[in-house]
């Protein structure tokens, strides 16, 4: 058994790897690429067969990963902003989709039952294929990209009546229905109630506790523990496991652990979606689709135009702008999944006939195929459609109040160096987002209404959560170089040319960081003795336009004085790279070693990169000595270097 189902994981994960890889090449959305395993494997096609049960089980963890991660982005004040839009333009959308496809269905020769089965099947939109390619694009923060995005997960909500109701449709009484609703309704409200009680009186403070601990693994598995016991409460209460995900997520989206939770679910999110999308294809019957291709395609054209033009009206007589209203309409267009929950409960309560069924299937089916170019080409198709003009109107279009991140600035590290930036950056009115992984620094700065998040600024999920792409500037305050280089390295990767400020504890590892991408490497020891040289430089009267002057050119030159340091024996170092640092060695030449009599420009040191900064004769120093200059016994040269070339340099002048 157990070599069955590795053997079985293998198939999947190789086929998997091979078709999303040749999708991606030809630019094709891999959300088809997984539909195409799922056919390949199914029991319906020559070949391999996967164990379909198995899959589904699996697979239903990701959309409710998916909807954990949607509520992270929509909080409760949020939600409430948007209460009109919601239950305003949602349910009008919902209502509306959902009598026009059933009168249409019913006027086909469909039952009134059956008819509306098929009008709750196609009102759904697929969150996972909208959310996804909206990623992909770049666009689920636009106008139109979260006004879509609201509303199918409103659709998502309004899974939860139809699953109540398609099983009694068959009961004479009316009340039977009113009173399933009443109760589906309540059962609602009390798993809001508990989530929101336990978010504000456990889930903030076990997220406390668990960030102080600096563990990542810890962190994870917290994630998993909280987002699936919210998905069990609401399974238990007899509704859906992806509701109670989103309520999970939509309280934890108002703590500062937003951006890093986000990070940690969505490797887990990603692949149970592909799975999903998998065990979707495991449905197709190819032999079947040759026989009702004509009324799957009509079904699906149906679908996507009778959605685009009632969410387009809707959202057009709210008041929003036409290219708007019609990119959304584009958008929820696309079939959804939980529509073939809502199919398979009406075929096993007999509602609906298996002919129409697999037409219904299907049709979603070829939705979600067309979907992702809809989505991917909406602005071109915008343009054409509303032009003259429009093009501009669509690109220019004010971003949504929610987007917070843009021309501002990322402090990687919120400690003294990182609070004191920010205190600038205020009395210069200037934007900032700050990170760290110290959660009461966190707490203590977000109840001072400072914007700082916990999350690790190395992590690339991270940076772009916090708006890397529309940054202006990027400061790294910590002292950590490891970290550190990691950050410069997935930035510059990413092709971004905004400046990137580091702090680091001294000199040492400058070079690596400036090669990195850094650009400005501020030594903060040596920052500090510049700043007691000028003031004592201004305490001994030495005008200020001097102490300007030198401190300006030791910043210039990259603060050659200040690397010309004494190292003393008692000397700990920071940590790997410290011995590649360079400093100051005194060497003393007597007579009978080899360097004597020969001018200081023949010695050749410049070739072991060690550089004579100093030459000491008779008490009198020259510091920069002329290469002319010969060398006498009891001369003493001062050397810059690292400890390897010194020493090399040392033999070169003493034997």
């Amino acid at each position: 058994m157990l070599e069955q189902t590795l053997v079985q994981t293998l198939i999947l994960l190789g086929a998997t790897v091979f078709v999303v890889l040749l999708f991606q090449r030809f630019r094709i959305p891999p959300s088809l690429a997984y539909l195409l395993v799922g056919v390949m494997l199914g029991s319906h096609t020559a070949g391999p067969v996967l164990e379909q049960t198995h899959i589904s089980m699996i697979a239903e963890f990701g959309i409710v990963f998916l909807l954990f991660t949607i509520g992270l982005s929509f909080s409760l004040p949020q939600i409430y902003a948007l209460r009109h839009t919601i239950l305003g333009l949602g349910s009008a959308q919902v209502a509306l989709t959902t009598l026009v496809l059933a009168l249409f269905a019913w006027w086909v020769g469909l039952s009134g039952a059956a008819a509306f089965v098929v009008g709750a099947v196609f009102t759904q939109s697929s969150t996972t294929v909208i959310t996804k390619q909206l990623m992909e694009q770049g666009e689920n923060q636009t106008r139109h990209g979260r006004l879509a995005t609201t509303l199918s997960v409103f659709q998502d909500i309004t899974a939860v009546p139809f699953v109540v109701v398609i099983p009694v449709l068959g009961a004479a009484a009316a009340a039977q229905v009113a009173g399933a609703l009443g109760v589906a309704l309540l059962k609602a409200l009390a798993a809001l109630a508990l989530v929101l009680i336990a978010g504000r009186y456990a889930l903030r403070p076990l997220f406390h506790l668990v960030a102080q601990r600096r563990s990542a693994e810890l962190f994870t598995l917290t994630v998993l523990f909280v987002s699936l016991v919210a998905a069990w409460v609401t399974d238990a209460l007899g509704l859906s496991m992806a509701f109670g995900a989103f309520l999970a997520g939509m309280v934890l989206g108002e703590t500062e652990f937003r951006h890093q939770i986000e990070t940690t679910i969505r490797p887990f999110r990603d692949v149970l979606l592909g799975l999903f999308f998998v065990s979707i294809g495991m449905l197709v019957e190819p032999d079947a689709l040759l026989l009702i291709w004509p009324q799957a395609l009509m079904g699906a054209a149906l679908l996507l135009g009778v959605k685009t033009l009632i969410v387009m009206i809707v959202v057009r007589l709210s008041g929003i702008d036409a290219p708007t209203a019609f990119r959304t309409g584009l958008l929820l267009a696309v079939g959804g999944e939980f529509g073939f929950a809502l199919l398979a409960i009406g075929l096993e309560h007999t509602i609906i006939a298996s002919e129409p069924a697999q037409v219904v299937l299907a049709s979603v089916l070829v939705s979600i195929v067309v979907a992702p170019f809809l989505i991917r080409y909406n602005q071109p198709l915008a343009a054409w459609l509303f032009k003259p003009g429009s093009r501009q109107e669509i690109d220019d279009a004010p971003p949504p109040a929610s987007e917070r991140y843009a021309q501002h600035v990322i402090i990687c590290g919120y400690g003294r160096t990182g609070q004191v930036i920010s205190h600038f950056l205020e009395s210069e009115s200037l934007k900032y987002v700050a990170l760290d992984l110290d959660a009461t620094i966190v707490k203590e700065a977000r109840l001072a209404g400072h914007p700082v998040f916990y999350g690790d600024a190395s992590d690339p999920v991270v940076l772009e959560s916090v708006g890397l792409a529309k940054a202006r500037l990027l400061i790294i305050g910590h002292d950590d170089r490891t970290a550190a280089l990691r950050t410069l390295v997935h930035v510059r990767q990413l092709g971004l040319s905004l400046p990137i400020v580091v702090r680091t504890h001294d000199e040492a590892g400058t070079d690596e960081l400036r090669a990195a991408g850094a650009t400005e490497v501020i030594p903060e020891t040596l920052e500090s003795g510049m700043v007691m040289a000028m003031h004592s430089l201004l305490a001994l009267e030495v005008p200020m336009w001097r102490v300007t002057r030198r401190l300006q050119e030791q910043r210039v030159r990259r603060y050659p004085l200040l690397k010309e340091l004494f190292k003393g024996s008692l000397e700990r170092f920071d940590g790997e790279g410290d011995e590649q640092s360079e400093r100051l060695h005194s060497l003393r030449i007597d007579a009978g070693h080899a360097s004597v009599g020969k001018p200081l420009g023949e010695l050749k040191l410049l070739a072991e990169e060690v550089t004579i900064t100093a030459l000491v004769r008779e008490g009198e120093r020259y510091r920069d000595p002329d290469p002319s200059m010969r060398l006498h016994p009891g001369d003493v040269l001062v050397l810059l270097g690292t400890n390897e070339h010194l020493e090399r340099a040392e033999r070169r002048l003493l034997d």
